[in-house]
């Protein structure tokens, strides 16, 4: 059994993050997509969850954990949070990768483990560091049409932030809209509120030379 050597402290923030074993894609569709948005939602709950009999409107009660960013990839993905209460992360981990995995194997047939180890988390112990993190997440979907955007020196930042800002399954699309569901900014600093300075910054980082 592997244990996890990062202990959760409620009050704090963490980046967790985790992909397919092998590198496999874990979203092969639409559904799969949804499916895991759905349980990212229905998972942040204090209650015993029976998903067949649970629909849209189901009442959660208490949260276990706030969610200030996420962002699915084809082949992972990232959730940064603030632990609320004692062990909130954890049981809101178990929940959310056991369903989605059980999902996964039933549709596609198949058995055996669906990631690669248990979900990996680092501390976001300082204002920089989270600030980073909120970029950095959202900034991934830039990979998906310029794997080595980065690098690239032509790169077209016009395109790569309309992309980033399209993208369906990151909560950008939460901020943009200013419908919150998943995410609870108000648990996380004013950077992660207005939707122009959100843009502002990202263009920022799409921009930035680092050669």
């Amino acid at each position: 059994m592997t244990l996890r050597k990062q202990v959760f402290a409620p009050g704090e923030y963490y980046h967790l993050y985790n992909r397919g074993t092998e590198k496999r894609t874990i979203f092969l569709d639409e559904q799969d997509h949804k499916h895991f948005l759905f349980l990212m939602y229905i998972c942040n709950t204090a209650k015993s969850i029976e998903l067949r009999n649970i629909g849209e409107n189901f009442d959660r009660g208490e949260t276990i954990i706030d969610i200030g960013t996420y962002c699915l990839m084809p082949n992972h993905f990232h959730i940064l949070v603030h632990e609320k209460i004692e062990h909130g992360i954890s049981k809101y981990m178990l929940k959310l990768m056991t369903s989605y995995s059980m999902y996964f194997n039933k549709k596609y047939e198949r058995t055996g483990k669906l990631y690669e180890s248990v979900f990996k988390s680092i501390h976001a112990n300082s204002d920089n560091y989270l600030k980073y993190l909120y970029s950095y997440i959202h900034l991934n979907p830039a990979k998906l049409i310029d794997k080595n955007w980065k690098e690239n020196k032509n790169r077209n930042v016009a395109n790569l932030l309309k992309y980033v800002f399209s993208y369906s399954y990151s909560s950008l699309k939460e901020y943009k809209d200013k419908k919150f569901k998943i995410i609870n900014p108000s648990q996380f600093p004013e950077y992660f509120k207005n939707p122009d300075d959100h843009k502002k910054e990202l263009f920022e980082w799409l921009n930035f030379d680092n050669n």
